[in-house]
């Protein structure tokens, strides 16, 4: 399972909007069709649990666990 640090370099590398950041960072993507992408990601250095990371790259990131693995 990746880490946090790991989903934070995906979203710099992969045009997101880091547009918040509090105890966590929240990132953003505006799609060419308008639509917006929006993920949280954890300050902790620790690993995704494995059920949260399947939502994540499902719901939130909506790519492939190749195309994550690729751009980190």
């Amino acid at each position: 399972m990746p880490k946090w640090k790991e989903l934070k370099r995906f979203c710099e590398r992969d045009g997101w909007e880091c547009y918040k950041s509090t105890d966590h960072d929240f990132y953003r993507k505006i799609m060419p069709d308008g639509t917006i992408k929006r993920t949280k990601v954890s300050r902790g250095s620790g690993e995704i649990h494995p059920y949260m990371w399947k939502e994540i790259l499902k719901k939130q990131l909506q790519v492939t666990e190749e195309y994550f693995n690729g751009m980190i």
